[in-house]
C-alpha cells in the first residue's frame, strides 16, 4: 500500500500566529513564539546591585579613616602617661627619730627556787615509819629530828650486846689480874714460867674480846640512829613526803626537802645576746603573779654554757627570804644594764617576718630601703632600737606593709619625733 507524502509550506517569517500541522501520523502540534531570556535580566539587576554595594563600602571606609585621624590628633598620650606615673608613685609620711636618753633593761622569765635544795631519806635498812614531827613550811635545826622509823627489831640488839661488852671487860678485867699476880711470885718460883704465860696469853684475848664486842655494839647503836630521819643544817622544810605507816629504804623517794638557810633565788632563761650585757652583783627586780611590788636582789650567777637547741644561757638572782617567795612560784625578772641614748619609733613603724625586725627608709633616690634592726624594748612613746639606726634616717611611720623595697615614692615634709623624757625600757 503507498503512502502520499504531505506538502509543507513554510511559515513567512515574521508572522506571530501559530501553525498547526495536521496529519495522518501526527498528533496536533502548535509553536509558540520565541520569549526573551530571563538570565539576561538578572545578570544586568546584580550588576547594578554590586555597584551601589561597592560605592557604600568606600563611603563608609573613607568615614573610618576620617574618623581614625581625628582622633589620633584629639589623643593626648605623653601627658596621660605621665599622669597615670604620677598618680602610682605613693604619698608616705615618715619620720626622723633622732636619739632619745633610755635605760636599757634586759627581762627574762623563771622560777622561784630554793639556793640549796637539799632532799633527805634514810642511808639505813628499810624499816616502816612510825612518827613524823614537822611538816612543810616549817622551820628547823640542825639535828632536830624530822622522822622515826620503827626500832624494836634494833633495841634488844643494842641492849644485848651492851650486856655482852659488860661481860667481856669483866673477864678481860678478871685475866688482867690473874696475870699480875703470876708476874708478882715469879721471882719466888711459885708458878712456871709457862702458867704466867698462859695467864698473860688469856688477859690479851679477853682484851680483844672486849674491842670485838664494844665494835658490834657501836655498829648497832649506828644502826638504830639510822632509825632516826634528822635535819642534817638549818632550814625550811619544803616538802614532805613521808606518811606514818609507811615503809622507807635507802635510794627511794626522798622523805623531806629542806632549804638550806632558808635562802631563796630566781633561776631564769635568758637569751643569748642579752648575756653578754650583764655582769656578776649588778642590781635586779623579780615581779610575782599577782603581786605589784617588786623584789629587790642581785645577779649571783650567770651560766657558763649555752643551750645549742633553744639559745639560752642560765642566769640565778640572790633573794631576801620572804614568805611570798615560795619556791616553784613564776616570775619575771628585769637587771637593769646600763643608760643610753637610743632611737625611739612608733609602734607602726616597726615590722618583722622570717628574717627579723625591720622598718622601711627612704633614701637620697626617694626610693624605698629595707633596714633590719634589733628591738631594744618599749616604753610609752614607742619602740626602743638598739641596733640598726642612727636616728638621722627617715622612716616610713605608716602603711609600711603596702611597700616594696626599692619602689619610688614621694614624701611628705619629715616630721622630727618629739621629745621624750628619759624612760625605762
Amino acid at each position: 500500500m503507498g503512502a502520499n507524502p504531505e506538502h509543507k509550506i513554510d511559515h513567512p517569517a515574521g508572522s506571530g500566529e501559530p501553525i498547526a500541522w495536521i496529519g495522518r501520523d501526527h498528533a496536533p502540534f502548535v509553536a509558540t513564539p520565541t520569549a526573551p531570556s530571563p538570565g539576561a535580566t538578572d545578570t544586568a539587576e546584580s550588576r547594578t546591585r554590586l555597584k551601589w554595594m561597592l560605592g557604600a563600602a568606600a563611603i563608609v571606609l573613607a568615614l573610618g579613616v576620617v574618623a581614625a585621624v581625628w582622633m589620633n590628633r584629639a589623643s593626648t598620650p605623653k601627658p596621660m602617661t605621665a599622669l597615670a606615673n604620677e598618680q602610682s608613685i605613693p604619698l608616705i609620711s615618715v619620720i626622723s627619730p633622732g636619739v632619745t636618753p633610755v635605760t636599757s633593761t634586759v627581762t627574762f622569765t623563771g622560777a622561784i627556787s630554793a639556793r640549796y635544795d637539799m632532799p633527805i631519806g634514810i642511808d639505813g635498812d628499810a624499816g616502816r615509819i612510825v612518827a613524823i614531827y614537822v611538816e612543810a613550811g616549817d622551820h628547823v635545826k640542825r639535828g632536830q629530828l624530822l622522822a622515826k622509823l620503827d626500832e624494836s627489831v634494833l633495841v634488844p640488839q643494842v641492849n644485848r650486846l651492851a650486856a655482852s661488852l659488860e661481860q667481856a671487860r669483866a673477864q678481860a678485867a678478871l685475866s688482867a689480874a690473874e696475870y699480875r699476880r703470876a708476874k708478882a711470885v715469879e721471882a719466888a718460883g711459885a708458878l712456871s714460867a709457862e702458867d704466867i704465860e698462859k695467864r698473860r696469853a688469856t688477859s690479851v684475848t679477853d682484851d680483844a674480846a672486849v674491842k670485838v664486842v664494844a665494835a658490834q655494839l657501836a655498829e648497832a647503836e649506828a644502826r638504830l640512829n639510822r632509825t632516826r630521819v634528822v635535819a642534817p643544817v638549818d632550814g625550811t622544810v619544803l616538802t614532805r613526803k613521808a606518811e606514818v605507816g609507811q615503809i622507807a629504804s635507802a635510794g627511794s623517794e626522798a622523805l623531806f626537802r629542806v632549804a638550806s638557810g632558808g635562802e631563796v633565788e630566781m633561776r631564769g632563761q635568758i637569751a643569748e645576746q642579752d648575756l653578754a650585757a650583764l655582769k656578776l652583783n649588778q642590781p635586779a627586780s623579780i615581779y610575782l603573779t599577782g603581786l605589784a611590788q617588786p623584789f629587790e636582789g642581785r645577779v649571783r650567777l650567770l651560766g657558763a654554757v649555752i643551750d645549742p637547741l633553744t639559745r639560752l644561757g642560765e642566769i640565778r638572782i640572790a633573794l631576801k627570804p620572804d614568805p611570798a617567795l615560795r619556791p616553784g612560784a613564776f616570775a619575771r625578772g628585769a637587771v637593769t644594764v646600763d643608760k643610753a641614748e637610743r632611737p625611739v619609733l612608733p609602734q607602726t613603724a616597726v615590722m618583722s617576718d622570717s628574717k627579723g625586725a625591720y622598718v622601711y627608709i627612704v633614701n637620697d633616690k626617694s626610693h624605698v630601703e629595707r633596714r633590719a634592726i634589733r628591738v631594744g624594748g618599749s616604753i610609752a612613746a614607742g619602740v626602743i632600737v638598739a641596733e640598726g639606726l642612727t636616728g638621722t634616717e627617715r622612716v616610713v611611720t605608716t602603711a609600711g606593709g603596702f611597700l616594696r623595697e626599692g619602689e619610688p615614692v614621694t614624701v611628705v615634709a619629715p616630721v622630727a619625733a618629739p621629745a621624750v623624757k628619759a624612760a625605762q625600757s
